[in-house]
């Protein structure tokens, strides 16, 4: 059952040439018809489907599209062409904290995010134990969130959308931020998420964590779909390319015995 789905998606964002430094110089030249353009496509012809149950993962050199893909799929961006068909609700884990309020403490935050979220109150009752011992923030709990470091936020972001095992998890690099600590005990949750059925959508530039979390890769080059295949064999290609795909099909059982006896 395909729980995503990736149709002819393209994404063009438009740049103005002039350097602008205020608002009142934007609306001026904007007024008098001045002010120039120019397209950036961000994604090109963008084609692929997530089963449920699956762990897809997106991979490519940085600008080549994997965030604004996922804010597609999330609903955040509506693309330039093309369309995205979702079946189930999603947590998107992208930009984590950017629903809450500084001037709050981190329990009204939870109350607050979790709505975003789409949560109910009775439901975030319920759960707040369980997030706030998850988030190890004790009583700071009940101090405004102005005075927590980058890392107690995450955990507070993280223990919020986590709380529940989501029919679709899109996730961006969330498990490369916060302390070690942190980060083993972020990879636990994600794979118990994962073992539970919920489909993912996974983008990290630690290729080890790919393979090891992923069932299969979409590999994002020049704002394009430059392959899709097994984890394995996809990764091995990207390490190995020096900018154009290589005919290397009928050597994909290789690459993927020599990953496995080599651990990579």
């Amino acid at each position: 059952m395909e729980m995503i789905k990736v149709e002819n998606v393209s994404m063009c964002f438009r740049m103005a040439n002039d350097k602008i430094s205020s608002i009142k110089e934007f609306v001026t030249a904007f007024m008098s018809k001045k002010l120039k353009f120019r397209e950036f496509w961000a994604l090109k012809d963008i084609n692929f489907e997530v089963n449920k149950g699956e762990v897809v993962g997106i991979i490519g050199r940085n600008g080549a599209g994997k965030s604004t893909i996922l804010k597609i799929i999330s609903g955040i961006l509506k693309p330039t062409k093309g369309k995205v068909t979702v079946k189930g609700n999603i947590v998107p884990m992208l930009e984590l904290g950017s629903g809450f309020d500084p001037d709050l403490t981190g329990k009204e935050n939870i109350f607050l995010n979790g709505a975003i979220l789409g949560y109910s109150e009775e439901f975030l009752k319920s759960k707040y134990d369980e997030i706030l011992e998850f988030s190890e923030l004790g009583d700071f709990i009940n101090v405004p969130i102005r005075n927590y470091s980058s890392g107690m936020m995450v955990r507070l972001a993280f223990s919020i959308a986590t709380v529940v095992e989501p029919e679709i998890l899109i996730v961006d690099e969330i498990l490369a931020v916060g302390d070690e600590n942190f980060q083993k005990k972020s990879k636990r949750r994600m794979l118990e998420l994962m073992s539970g059925g919920t489909t993912v959508l996974f983008v990290s530039h630690n290729l080890n964590q790919i393979r090891e979390m992923c069932d299969r890769v979409v590999w994002l080059d020049d704002h394009r779909v430059k392959m899709m295949g097994k984890a394995q064999v996809v990764c091995a290609k990207y390490n190995l390319d020096d900018g154009t795909v290589q005919e290397l099909d009928e050597l994909d059982e290789k690459f993927i015995k020599y990953t496995e006896t080599k651990n990579i």
